[in-house]
């Protein structure tokens, strides 16, 4: 496989004692152990995207941080999950929030001798297909997932040892695809948040008005059907991010499914997604180009009339008056909450009065087109990092060929 030389992960450790290092046992840090602010302790939803989320922590004290020396880490340090979901790797990020980070006791810290070994290209290699099997290799499926003897494992794992420029080289391109994604996922909320301020706004003086005046309600399928690696979308609750559509959460369907999944309704470019079970409140507009079915819980709001448009529609079901209403009209069940669709076309929604909405749908529309530009760039950058990744991490493709190709991209 390619022409890189393989070594031992471990052979390429810092020589600072601990360097690779697992998470503290489940009795060293209790929830008394935790505090409002300190330093964060790093947990699986952290890791959960593949990139590192610096956020959603919880945290402990300095002192007991002090306690866990071995579990400390620090901007490049690489993290994996060891018992969960395996396979999972991220790095702490060389600009980072914090100025250290606790593991928690399901991870394995390494920590690389930077003359070496450059931490970026091995985020890569864990990330690609060789990298991911080759930790699952070690995994053990009975009862919860697990590596088995974690530390000794991932030291022993074989990775490749090109030369120290090269793999900074290598990393360099594809993290040049990822700092464009994460560009383009910042414009796209920052144009959300304007959308929401631009409609709360014009709210003042607005309307109320019954739902079921405005637009038509329809529910989705209530099974799932057999999902396939491509074909067209079968949307998902959690594909819903207040306001935005992320297929990246979603599944597909076959081609011979996709009519009977779709008999109730087909969703249509400019409709208001939501859902209406254990989820309550998101919802996303409907890209015109994406072909899908909806998905189990999930139901659609479609507009009756051209003054109400598809984004007017949804900012006025994540404006906070309309989500009061969602709250109060909840049904609690025993597992989980769910909205009585029956009853929603009845409710009342505060629109902008007459006049104002053609002007306000204008603002948004145009924000939304943003928003879906930069969705569908990122889809075309992620298929391309990922087209590369595996190439270029075994020496199958130049970092030169990879370069000429990412810098027309980016």
């Amino acid at each position: 496989m390619g022409e890189f030389s393989f070594v031992p992960f471990g052979s390429l450790a810092a020589a600072a004692r601990g360097a690779f290092a697992m998470g503290p046992f489940g009795s060293k840090i209790t929830k008394e152990n935790y505090t409002t602010v300190g330093v964060p302790v790093v947990r699986g939803v952290n890791l959960a995207k593949g990139i590192f989320v610096d956020e959603e922590f919880v945290y402990i004290s300095h002192e007991k941080a002090d306690d866990l020396a071995s579990a400390n880490v620090q901007p490049g340090d690489l993290i994996f999950t060891h018992r969960g979901t395996i396979g999972q790797v991220s790095m702490i990020p060389r600009n980072p929030r914090f100025s250290r980070y606790v593991i928690g006791s399901s991870q394995v810290k390494s920590r690389l001798d930077e003359s070496r070994g450059c931490p970026e290209f091995y985020y890569y290699w864990f990330k690609s297909q060789y990298g991911k099997s080759s930790i699952l290799a070690h995994a053990s499926t009975v009862g919860v997932p697990g590596i088995s003897t974690p530390l000794t494992s991932i030291k022993g794992l074989n990775v490749p040892y090109p030369p120290f420029g090269e793999q900074r080289a290598i990393a360099e391109v594809l993290g040049a695809l990822d700092h464009k994604i994460a560009l383009n996922e910042g414009i796209r909320n920052t144009c959300l948040s304007l959308a929401a301020a631009c409609y709360e706004d014009a709210e003042k003086g607005s309307a109320s008005e019954v739902l079921g005046d405005l637009a038509k309600l329809f529910d989705g399928p209530h099974a799932t059907p057999q999902k396939t690696p491509t074909g067209p979308w079968f949307l998902s609750i959690s594909s819903l991010k207040k306001g935005y559509l992320d297929l990246a959460e979603s599944a597909h369907l076959s081609e011979g499914d996709f009519p009977r999944w779709t008999r109730r309704v087909q969703p249509q470019g400019g409709d208001v997604l939501f859902s209406y079970e254990t989820r309550l409140g998101d919802a996303a507009l409907m890209p015109p180009e994406v072909r899908g079915g909806l998905g189990r819980r999930m139901a659609l709001l479609r507009s009756k009339t051209p003054s109400v448009s598809g984004t007017l529609l949804l900012h006025a079901y994540l404006a906070p008056s309309f989500q009061e209403e969602i709250k109060r009209r909840t049904i609690h069940g025993a597992t989980v909450d769910r909205l009585p669709l029956k009853e929603m076309p009845g409710w009342r929604i505060r629109l902008p009065v007459v006049g104002e909405r053609e002007r306000l749908s204008a603002e948004l529309d145009a924000l939304h087109a943003t928003v879906m530009q930069t969705a569908n760039e990122n889809r075309t950058l992620a298929d391309l990092r990922d087209t590369l990744l595996p190439q270029l991490v075994t020496g199958k493709l130049r970092v030169k060929d990879a370069t000429r190709v990412v810098e027309g991209a980016v």
